[in-house]
C-alpha cells in the first residue's frame, strides 16, 4: 500500500513545480532554503486567483461590502510584495552582510539614486500587476454575468482561471528572480 495515489500524485507535482521555479531563479546552491517562500506565494496567490475566477463573487450582495478574490484588494496583493521585498533585502544582508549596499553605488555612485528608486518600484510594479490582473478579469466576468448569463462568461472564466495561473507564475518567478539578485 505504498503506492502514491492522486492526491499524492498531484501534491508531488505541484511540489516539484515550485522547486523548479526555485532551482531556475536561484540556482543550484542557494535554491533549497527558498522552496518554503517561493511556494507559499506560488500556491497563496494560485488558490486566491482561483477562488476569485471560479466562483463570481461579485455577484454575492451583502449589506455593507463585497465578496471577492483576495488577491482582488490592493492590500493583499501590496503585502505579498512587501514580503517579497523584505525578503530579498534579507537574503542580500544575510549572505553579504552590509556589503549588500555597495550594489547601489556601483559601478558608479552616480547610479544611487536610480538603484533606490528600483527598491522602491519592485514592489510597487509587482502589486499593480497582480491587482490589475485580477481585478479586470473580476469586472469582466461581473460585467458579462449581469448581461449576458450563464453562456457567454464561461469562456472568461476559463480564461480567468488560466490568467490567474499564470500571474501566480509571474509573481513567484519575479520574486525568486529579486532574491536571486540580492544574492549575487
Amino acid at each position: 500500500d505504498r503506492i502514491p495515489h492522486s492526491w499524492q500524485n498531484f501534491m508531488e507535482s505541484a511540489l516539484d513545480f515550485i522547486v523548479d521555479i526555485a532551482r531556475n531563479q536561484l540556482g543550484e546552491s542557494f535554491y533549497r532554503e527558498w522552496i518554503p517562500f517561493i511556494g507559499t506565494l506560488f500556491l497563496f496567490i494560485f488558490g486566491c486567483n482561483w477562488a476569485g475566477a471560479v466562483i463570481p463573487w461579485k455577484l454575492i450582495e451583502l449589506p455593507e461590502g463585497e465578496f471577492a478574490a483576495p488577491t482582488n484588494d490592493i492590500n493583499t496583493t501590496v503585502a505579498l510584495a512587501l514580503l517579497t521585498s523584505f525578503s530579498y533585502f534579507y537574503a542580500g544582508l544575510s549572505k553579504k552582510g552590509l556589503g549588500y549596499f555597495k550594489r547601489y553605488v556601483n559601478p558608479i555612485p552616480l547610479l544611487l539614486p536610480i538603484n533606490i528608486l528600483e527598491d522602491f518600484t519592485k514592489p510597487l510594479s509587482l502589486s499593480f500587476r497582480l491587482f490589475g490582473n485580477v481585478l479586470a478579469d473580476e469586472l469582466t466576468v461581473t460585467v458579462l454575468t449581469s448581461l449576458v448569463p450563464l453562456v457567454i462568461p464561461l469562456p472568461i472564466m476559463l480564461l480567468g482561471i488560466f490568467a490567474g495561473s499564470v500571474q501566480a507564475l509571474i509573481f513567484s518567478t519575479l520574486a525568486a528572480a529579486y532574491i536571486a539578485e540580492a544574492l549575487e
